[in-house]
């Protein structure tokens, strides 16, 4: 499914750039990928668009108002607040997961509804724990589904196959 998700950021670059899913499977399928990848990337990516599009809709209910309202209380955490991770969240993606979102979460480039959406499409996939490189797919996912390109640095850190770095 990884290969499938990899492939379809690689060719477009953003979600609403994306064709209908019955145009997409058969491009996917023209181009070599097993049906059953097909399906179970198009069912991960039609959640992520729901997810994504619930999130810019109550966003967006909120920008619109003529009155300015404080936000409710579930949508803006408290700068102290601490996210708390469920026994299935924490043995499903592992510490190095969990370690990454919170390395991710410190420097600021993912937001707290971007980072619902990761663990909600993380929770969504096979495998535990989910391993660090499939995480990564699944950030760049999430910031495609926005429409947004990380900036250079983090896609560097996305993208960066680490068994090849060398430190100097």
């Amino acid at each position: 499914m990884f290969e499938v998700l990899v492939y379809v950021y690689e060719n477009y670059w953003r979600g609403d750039a994306c064709p209908q899913w019955d145009s997409l499977e058969r491009k996917l399928s023209a181009v070599g990928f097993d049906e059953e990848e097909i399906q179970e990337a198009l069912a991960w990516l039609t959640d992520l668009k729901a997810a994504t599009l619930g999130c810019e809709q109550s966003t967006r209910s909120v920008e619109h108002r003529s009155v300015t309202l404080p936000e409710p209380a579930w949508r803006q955490p408290a700068g102290d607040s601490m996210r708390v991770y469920s026994v299935k969240e924490q043995s499903h993606l592992g510490s190095e997961c969990l370690g990454f979102i919170s390395f991710l979460e410190g420097l600021g480039v993912l937001s707290v509804p971007m980072r619902e959406i990761v663990l909600d499409r993380a929770l969504a996939t096979p495998g535990d724990p989910v391993s660090l490189d499939d995480l990564k797919i699944i950030v760049l996912m999430v910031y495609w589904s926005f429409g947004e390109e990380p900036d250079a640095l983090l896609l560097d850190e996305l993208c960066d196959n680490t068994a090849t770095r060398v430190a100097h």
